[in-house]
This record gives structure tokens, sequence and C-alpha cells, in this order.
């Protein structure tokens, strides 16, 4: 007989909770609620006890329900950086963090993270994705998720699936074959269901083999709910949704953003009418309930993680640069003669003059664009981390080359704010502007300010030039402008776009330059862009007021600014030259068409190492790009987008009080015309996959092209002596010293090739890795486990995995082409 007193199993607790308020809730309330009430939450019901639900864009911070930034976040490296590091107990310490600031933002849920892969690196999110291989995606992923939900807040894997490039990403068919999906693509996301259990998955804008994502029964009911058992809620990308009936029977929850999407009142009637059986509503709405359950904002349910279950308050700044130091890739690093010793780390003691160039040294990219995009609190540029870690003159910088050739929002010598009017001109609110982008998504309006009474919006201030000479403004956005600078009006016209499927055009679009003027700097003008929105009703795609006022200073000379940089160099004991992409480059929206860097960085780089053979070049992007010159100079160092603390996180590992700990979460080519799988544009509607499972160093060992730098690869400030290696199928045993004179840290990697080889078959493949620390002559042990998975494919006729007996050779390596040691394993069925 059952203990009456006993207490009830949380989980058993919740599910009583979400069956209770079920009972309770009519058809039209359930239908709702699965519509979202706005842009970023579901509506709230008091009458079971349920309070409105929130969610909020990662996957680098969390921005909360405002674009803006009023409301600063905690801005870490990209997920490009995160997996350099190839550890998923950072990774899980960087989600703690941001469930923290999740808490601190009123935020339940954040819609993070993407583990799509780097199917082509011309993919225009590939920085927002971890790595080309589904083993080290799957294992970084589940770390972030298990940290964030550590923290009580769920999380929202996505884009469920195959989300790999941006190319009509709202339309296209992608064309995968079953064992492709299930090697690659699906891998990822079934590794972190069943290891971190996650509470929450975005369906894809793209259709998958001939159903778009959000309607997608095989993979969504099938493959995710059923045999990999998740039970927790699926929400459609934004503005995904398009059918009621097709995407209730296919497994969508939630349609977001409300309220006008296919669910609501329109869910309801399909279920009057006979066309979806409330079962089946129901069915969506346990989900959600149990998310609101675990989140706590359900009576009755016990939170899946209560106030006092936390974890420890993390330091955002102290993390962000932490993870920002070991995410660094050190991929070269020469002997230089005058030295005789290897070009980094520099010794701040020794050196009376380092030569910095760059734009980017100034002003650094420290995220990518699109929904990715947080406002950091602060950002320190290298230039800021090096002028601080060096002695006072020691640092002499250069602008030498500007990448950043293209209209972007006002910024730098702005003081704005941004002024709401209704139709007789009365004012009815003021805000401050941190650029000149005003983003109110939805009713997030000024206070005062309602949709119905806005007519305009001014983004009106001065500007203080810090140039002298032409400068160039434009808008970016659509409704009726008016362009005025110095008192002159530049523009006066309506703009619209038309013919784009893509919801995200409006926010992300290119900016359009709108007239130039002659300034001087010092001297301020007062400048003013107002418009008449065109999206303030509710037949808009996403209502609100999204534009921006946009500036491009004056050009000088490409070779006047190189002159400049080169002469700094020439004296210089060391020249460090800061390169990188910008926004029109890598965002959200749109896919790269070339692996070139923008601008005469190029030029740059060969002419400062021509003049100095003491140069360092860090490379500041989310994404691979083509190096021309990368035996041409002593180190380079890959930066990805490194956060707010970049800076000081540089100074660290360039004066050796750190050293560089990333590792390639993916093949760097030497140019694109060398990438084995690089076209992200659909033909006809279909793009198709027609490389099968040979994606990433899979697709190079096929190839037999040799790229600029294999997956794996990274430099420390030490050497390792590999010196025994014990393999069994399931656990592979390495033991290692550090036979260098500092203190490390190595990235022990595990490659499993099987011995028969057959044409349809990776020649080997990631199974497994850790991280050994050892100080200087130590030796250290690392045990790493190999899953079954390893030795498995997905059989297309049987439509189940197979396990594939026979002999294999272990590899442990330091990176994928430089094998350490290696043992043979025999696997029986």
């Amino acid at each position: 007989m059952a203990d009456a007193s006993a207490p009830i199993h949380p989980d058993a607790a919740r599910e009583a909770a979400v069956e209770k308020a079920l009972a309770a809730l009519g058809l039209d309330d359930k239908t709702r609620l699965l519509a979202g009430q706005d842009m970023w939450s579901l509506p709230a019901l008091p009458a079971v006890g349920l309070r409105s639900l929130v969610m909020s864009d990662g996957p680098i911070g969390v921005r909360g329900v405002a674009w803006s930034a009023d409301d600063p976040s905690v801005a870490l490296p990209s997920p490009t950086a995160l997996a350099a590091t190839w550890d998923p107990d950072l990774a899980r310490r960087a989600g703690r963090l941001l469930a923290q600031e999740a808490h601190r933002k009123g935020v339940h849920v954040l819609l993070a993270p993407t583990v799509n892969l780097h199917r082509s690196p011309l993919g225009g999110r590939h920085f927002e994705a971890y790595s080309e291989d589904p083993y080290l995606t799957g294992e970084t992923g589940t770390g972030y998720v298990r940290g964030v939900q550590d923290g009580g807040v769920g999380t929202t894997v996505k884009h469920f699936v195959a989300n790999d490039a941006e190319t009509d990403r709202f339309t296209v068919d992608n064309v995968v074959s079953p064992r492709a999906l299930r090697e690659i693509y699906l891998a990822p996301f079934e590794r972190i269901v069943k290891n971190a259990h996650p509470w929450g998955i975005m369906s894809a804008y793209n259709q998958v083999n001939g159903s778009t994502m959000t309607e997608h029964r095989y993979l969504q009911n099938a493959v995710l709910r059923g045999e990999w058992g998740f039970d927790g809620y699926i929400v459609s990308d934004w503005l995904a949704a398009r059918s009621t009936v097709a995407a209730v029977r296919g497994g969508l929850d939630v349609a977001m953003p409300g309220p006008k999407t296919v669910y609501g009142k329109a869910l309801a009637d399909a279920v009057r009418a006979g066309e979806v059986e409330e079962s089946v509503v129901d069915g969506a709405v346990r989900n959600v309930l149990r998310l609101a359950a675990r989140v706590g904002v359900l009576d009755g349910a016990p939170p899946a993680v209560g106030p006092d279950d936390r974890p420890e308050p993390v330091d955002g700044d102290a993390l962000a640069r932490e993870i920002a130091r070991r995410s660094f890739v050190l991929v070269r690093n020469e002997p230089v003669a005058s030295t005789g010793r290897a070009a980094l780390p520099l010794d701040p003691a020794a050196v009376r003059k380092v030569a910095l160039s760059g734009a980017l040294a100034r002003d650094a990219r420290v995220l990518g664009g699109g929904s990715a995009q947080v406002f950091p609190h602060h950002v320190v540029p290298p230039l800021d981390g090096l002028a601080a870690a060096l002695p006072e003159g020691v640092l002499d910088y250069r602008v030498g080359a500007d990448p950043n050739d293209e209209l972007v929002p006002a910024e730098k010598g702005f003081e704005l704010r941004a002024v709401c009017y209704d139709a007789s001109g009365t004012v009815l609110a003021a805000a401050p502007l941190h650029d000149g982008t005003v983003q109110w998504i939805g009713d997030d309006l000024p206070r005062g300010v309602t949709r119905e009474t806005l007519h305009s919006v001014e983004i009106t201030g001065t500007f203080v030039p810090r140039d002298s000479g032409e400068h160039v403004f434009g808008t970016r956005g659509t409704g009726a402008f008016r362009l005025t600078v110095a008192g002159e009006t530049l523009y006066d016209e309506v703009h619209q776009v038309t013919g784009s499927a893509d919801p995200g055009e409006a926010f992300f679009g290119n900016p359009l330059e709108r007239g130039r003027t002659v300034l001087t700097a010092g001297e301020p003008v007062e400048i003013s862009l107002r418009q008449v929105p065109d999206t303030l009703g509710d037949d808009a795609a996403i209502p609100g007021v999204s534009f921006s006022f946009c500036h491009l200073g004056p050009r000088r000379e490409p070779a006047e600014l190189i002159a400049e940089a080169v002469e700094a160099a020439r004296t210089a004991d060391a020249a460090v030259v800061v390169v990188g992409t910008t926004e029109r480059v890598e965002s959200e929206g749109f896919d790269r068409t070339s692996l070139k860097l923008p601008g005469h960085q190029d030029d740059l780089v060969r002419a400062v190492a021509a003049v100095n053979p003491h140069t360092v070049v860090i490379v500041n992007s989310g994404s691979p790009v083509e190096l021309p010159w990368r035996d041409e100079v002593a180190a380079v160092l890959l930066g990805w987008f490194p956060g707010q603390e970049a800076g000081h996180a540089l100074a660290d590992v360039l004066l050796g009080a750190e050293e560089p700990g990333g590792r390639l979460p993916t093949t760097w080519p030497v140019e694109l015309a060398d990438v084995p799988v690089s076209n992200t544009t659909p033909t006809d509607g279909e793009l198709h996959y027609d490389e099968g499972v040979f994606v990433g160093y899979r697709a190079w060992d096929r190839a037999g092209t040799a790229p600029a730098y294999p997956f794996g690869h990274g430099l420390g400030y030490t050497t390792w002596e590999y010196e025994g290696l014990t393999a069994a199928p399931e656990r592979v045993t390495v033991r290692l010293r550090n036979t260098g004179t500092r203190p490390g840290a190595e990235t022990v990697q595990v490659y499993v090739a099987p011995h028969r080889r057959t044409a349809d078959r990776p020649a080997r493949r990631l199974a497994g890795f850790a991280r050994a620390e050892a100080a200087p002559g130590e030796s250290v042990e690392v045990v790493i486990p190999v899953d079954r998975r390893a030795y498995e494919i997905w059989d297309e006729e049987a439509y189940d995995w197979h396990f594939v007996p026979g002999r294999y050779e272990v590899r442990a390596a330091h990176s994928l082409d430089d094998v350490r040691l290696t043992a043979a394993v025999d696997i029986d069925a």
C-alpha cells in the first residue's frame, strides 16, 4: 500500500498541475495560448494560474523583449568561438551565465542554441552555429543547454532541421538523403535531446524533402517525439507557420509571433469544423503547459529549478574574457630571426614599440548581425586592450585599411534621440538612442505611445565629425522618409520593398545612400531623419517601427592609409594587423558570395609584412576567410567574433599571460574554389545536398585537396608528447606529457577509421575528445568515452542504424592531420 504521506516527485507534481490546468481550459483559450500574444510572449491565463511566458533571442546573450541598448546584455563570443574551445563544460558555464541574464531580464525561454552545421562556409549564419562536425556540435550544444536549464530557464534548440544557409530560406526545399539526414543533420539534435533534455525545439523556415518543417509530421512527430522521446514544446521560427491544419497535425505547438498567426481563432474554427481533433490541440497545449511548469509560471507546479537551487552567480565580464582567450586559434607561429623565438607570445618587457593597424583594431566587430544581436554595456576593442596592457608609449596605432566601406547605422560622434508624433504633429514621447536605429516591435513602444496614435518618428540630434571631408548619409527600412543634415534636405521620398518572401528583409535589409555633404572635423551639425512607417497596422508581417539613420565617413585613399601603417611598422619591434569582416559580409538574411576579406586588408597585411618580419595578424571574423598572405607573416591568430572583452582577451594571449586555447571547429580553405561543398543557391526552389554524408573534413578527405588549416588544428605556447594509447571499442585512454617550459592545455582528439574502406563511407570521423592540463614536465592521462554510434551507419533499406563490425584504427591526435598515436580495435557485432 502506498504511503500517503510520502512526498510527490516534482515531475509528477508538475504533470498533475499541467493536467489540472488543461482540463479547465476551453477551446478558445487553448488555441489562443498556442498563438502567442505578441512578438516575444505567450498569453497569461489567470483562470488556471498561468502567467505570461517570455522568450528572447540568444545565443551569445539575452537581449530581452526590447531591441535596444536601454537594457544592456552581456555579449559572449560567437558560437564558432565557443565551439573552438572544444570544452562542453565551458559551454555549460556560458549557459549558466545566460540563465542568470534571463532571470535579470524577466525571460523564461532562450531561443538558442543554433546547432545547424557548417555545410558551406558561405552560409550567412555560419558564425551562429558551432561546427562542421555533428559530434562536436552535439557535445557543445549539450553543455550549453544543460547550463541554461541548470538555471531554470528553458532552451529552444534550433533550427530543426537542415537550415544551413540563408538564400531563399523561407521557401527553399532542401533535398537530403535519409542517411545524410540521420548521420549529419539530425545527429546534433539527437545528441542534445537524449543527453541534455531541452525544454524546446524551434522548427525551421525551410522545407525538407517536400514538406515545410513546421508541418513535417515524420521529423517532428515520428522522429523527434517518437524515437527520441522529446517531451518539450516545438515553436515555429518567427512567421514560419503557414497552415493551420497541417502545422498542428505536423507537431507544431506554438506559432510565433502573436497574436496574428495560423493558430488562435483559426485553429479553434478548424476544430469546430471537424478539420482537427481537439485531442491534437490538447497535446500541443500540454507541451506548452509543461514548459510553463518547468520555468515556474504555472501555479501548483514546482519549477524544475527553484531560486535556491540555481548555480552561484557568474561574473559576466570574466567569463566573456575567458571564453574569448580560450577560443582564439593560433594557426601559425613561426620563429623570428631578431629574437630566435616564436613570434608569439610577445615579451611586454622587451618590446619598445608595437605597431598596431587595421580599422577593426579600433572599432572591433564583436558579434554577428541579425537576430543574434545584443547590446553590451561596453566593448573593449583590441586598441584599448593592448594600450592598457602595454607600457605607455609602446603602442603606435594607424588605421591602415578600413573594410567598412558601406553605410552603417550612425554611432560614432552622434548623439541621437527618437521623437514620436501623432498625425497632428504633436509630440507623444521621446527616447534616447544608442545608435541610429529605431526598432520597436509590436507594441513595444515608448511610454505614452500606441500603434493607433503613432504617425511618424524622427531620429534627431547632433553629429560631431571626427574627420573632415565628404560624408555619406542614408536610410534602412521602408516608408516615407525625409532626411536632413546641417539644414539641407538630402532625401524626401517613399521607399518600399516588394517581392521578398523573407520576413527578415525589413530588419536586415541593405542601407541605401540618400545624399552626401562636406563636413568639418569637430564642428557639430544638426541631423534629422523623419519616417512615416508603413508597418504599424495589423496587416504588417511584423507590426511596429524599424528603420535606421545610416552614415559613412570620408574615405581616404587606401594607398595613403597603408603607407602610414607601413612607416609605423618599419621601425617597430612587432607589427600587429587586425583584419576581418563587416556586417554586410556576415549576417542573418543572406549568404556570402566570396571568402575574400573586404576592402584593401590583404594589401595592408602584405605591405606591413614586407617591412617587418615580426608581423602578427589577428583575424576578426566569425567564419572562414581566405588568407592569401598566411605564409608571408610570422603568426596568424583567429579571433572569431570575440564578444565584449575582445581587447582584454587579446592582450592576455598576445602578451603571454594566457595561451590561445582554441582548435578549429571547421576546416579553413586556401580559397573558395577548393571547398568541396559550397553551394547555397537553390535551383527551381530546391537545394540538393548531393554530397550526402561527405560534409566538412569528410568531404575534404574524399576530394584529396589540402586546406589551409585542417579541422582540429591549433597551436599553443608549449609542446606535448603523446606517450601512450590504450584503446577499447567503448573507451580510449591517452597519456601525454607537457614537454615545454610553461603550463598549458592540450585538446586530445580521437578519430576512428574503418580498415575496410568503402566509397560511400567517410575515411574517418571524430569519436571523442578531452582537454588535458599539465605543468612543464608533468604527465597527465585522459579517458575518452567512445559511443556505439561511432561504428554505425544509417541503413536506408532497413531504415534503422546498422552496426558495422570489423577492425578500426583508433587515432589519438592533436588535429585531424596531426596524428600522434594509433591502435587497432576489433569491433564485434
